[in-house]
């Protein structure tokens, strides 16, 4: 557990300081470059995927509560819309003039909805933290960013697309999930 919980550590904590501290990093970027820091942030945050994957899998697992059948279908509805929120904040889209974080939002989605399927200590552990991550890391940016400026609605064509490829990297994510989690969502 301590490895999950050092990965999540270091990977939110990166992030944090980016919405909390945006002074130390300009000043980070004024040492190193605008380069320099994308590439740190990048290998610390690939630092704490790589720990979090280890911990995942190390992990002793021990059930805290029994999640609700009657949960199955809502929490695998909202996971399905996370994947669209994530599709939707590297796109044009119609849906970025209601959230103003659209993969934030995604990723609490995805936490909520995982949590609703599952009741073990790892998965609280870290379902639990990235959502409350998620939460935080809105309202920082919203506060570092200032008002929101609501992005112009695009065509019609365009939020088409982002559904189409949205379904693919579900599908995709679905053909995977036993491979990257070693449960498969949708039992042969």
């Amino acid at each position: 557990m301590l490895i999950l919980a050092t990965g999540l550590a270091l990977f939110t904590v990166v992030h944090l300081l980016l919405g909390a501290a945006p002074r130390a990093a300009a000043g980070l970027q004024q040492r190193i470059g605008a380069s320099g820091r994308k590439g740190l942030i990048a290998l610390l945050s690939l630092g704490g995927m790589v720990l979090l994957v280890m911990g995942w899998r190390s992990t002793e697992v021990y059930g805290l509560y029994a999640p609700p059948a009657a949960l199955r279908i809502p929490a695998l509805l909202l996971i399905a819309i996370s994947v669209y929120l994530f599709v939707v904040a590297n796109r044009p889209s119609a849906i970025k003039r209601i959230l103003r974080h659209p993969q934030l939002t995604g990723l609490f989605f995805w936490c909520i909805g995982h949590l609703a399927l599952n009741g073990d200590s790892r998965s609280v552990m870290l379902f639990g933290w990235l959502g409350a991550w998620a939460v935080v890391e809105m309202l920082l940016i919203s506060r570092r960013d200032g008002p929101w400026e609501r992005a112009p609605a695009p065509p019609l064509a365009t939020d088409l697309v982002t559904a189409v490829v949205s379904v693919v990297a579900l599908v995709t994510l679905v053909w995977a999930h036993p491979w990257i989690a070693g449960v498969a969502i949708i039992p042969l």
